[in-house]
């Protein structure tokens, strides 16, 4: 239930942000809408507002923003203002209005992430500063405190977070003694960290600090991140299509069981969730595939350059195409994901 709800949500903001931004992009350039849709297949709830029918459909996946000009034959209700047609506007227009979903889907992912890190922050993995203790751990029993700045470890200086693992790891025994600086004095804790078999490892029981980031620099490397995820993600698709790499895509229901976890983790993990799903919907539906927002965005930009309009019989029939294989990745993708679940 957890994961079925969490899917819900999530397809829910990321289908009305993406349709979103198509909308106010039609509304800025004057084009008539006719209907802003949630879900596919028949209606489930409507009203009309302004003349324009808010739906929601039987299929919680996907979306669409119906305009005028779009469709060869108006529906019933319909009010066609020929003067706001999408095709009447310019190249450049149609080009905003279609590339206006995919853009809010990332400029959401940032929003998101840039509030992450300026409320919740990162894990500081520099700094060897204590942040939470593990209970019935030996850092606790020994006397340790959140905050506390760990120098050395049995006369090992320490400074960075990553070397009190290494250190750890290289005792030959199980007494230790840990100097650390708490409120500008140093404090020695004394114990015995055993070894575990389970974890392979010495475990003191201690995670780091966190880094509440000013929102300037919040903004400034939430942008990073979404440009480094940029890259990745292309690379990744290069490196598939190519062989380097199995094709690994979720599908619907490899996406609710992600979605599940990450909300069982709580909040922060969902709302990270939340940030990449966004971003990753906007880039791919800027990949110029046919029936993807980018796929149409190739021919208005090929009408910007030449002036020129190309066949709308042959794009609609490309765009068909496209369609039909995206449908059958889809379905591919799907039986996939529930294999996996079920390990057939």
């Amino acid at each position: 239930m957890v994961s079925l709800l969490s899917f819900l949500l999530v397809i829910a903001i990321c289908v009305i942000i993406h349709e979103g931004g198509h909308y106010f992009a039609a509304v800025w350039r004057n084009v008539q809408v006719h209907e802003f849709a949630f879900g596919m297949g028949p209606k489930v709830l409507s009203t009309r507002r302004k003349g324009v029918i808010w739906s929601i459909r039987a299929l919680p996946i996907g979306g669409f923003v119906r305009l005028e000009g779009e469709e060869e034959e108006p529906r019933p209700g319909d009010v066609p203002d020929p003067a706001r047609s999408f095709q009447s506007r310019k190249a450049w227009e149609r080009f905003v209005i279609i590339a206006g979903g995919a853009t809010m889907n990332i400029i959401l992912a940032w929003v998101l992430m840039t509030f992450s890190l300026a409320t919740h922050g990162v894990l500081d993995m520099k700094t060897p500063r204590i942040g939470t203790l593990m209970a019935d751990y030996p850092a606790a029993q020994m006397g340790a405190r959140p905050g506390d700045m760990v120098l050395s470890i049995n006369g090992a200086p320490i400074k960075e977070w990553g070397e009190i693992r290494g250190t750890l790891q290289g005792l030959s025994g199980e007494d230790v003694k840990i100097v650390v600086n708490r409120d500008g004095s140093e404090k020695t804790l004394t114990g015995k960290i055993p070894y575990s078999e389970e974890h392979k490892a010495r475990l003191l029981g201690i995670q780091p600090s966190r880094e509440v980031y000013p929102i300037g620099k919040a903004l400034k490397n939430s942008l990073r991140f979404c440009g480094q995820m940029t890259v990745a993600v292309i690379q990744g698709f290069g490196q598939m299509l190519t062989g380097k790499m199995p094709m690994d895509v979720a599908g619907p229901v490899g996406i609710a069981k992600y979605a599940g976890e990450a909300a069982r983790d709580g909040f922060w993990t969902f709302i990270a969730f939340l940030a990449v799903i966004n971003l990753n919907l906007g880039l791919l539906n800027l990949f110029p595939f046919p029936a993807l927002d980018g796929g149409r965005l190739v021919f208005l930009f090929k009408e910007m350059l030449t002036g020129r309009k190309f066949p709308e019989k042959w794009e609609s029939r490309i765009h068909l195409v496209g369609f039909a294989l995206l449908m059958a990745l889809i379905i591919f993708v799907t039986w996939k994901d529930i294999m996996s679940i079920l390990k057939l």
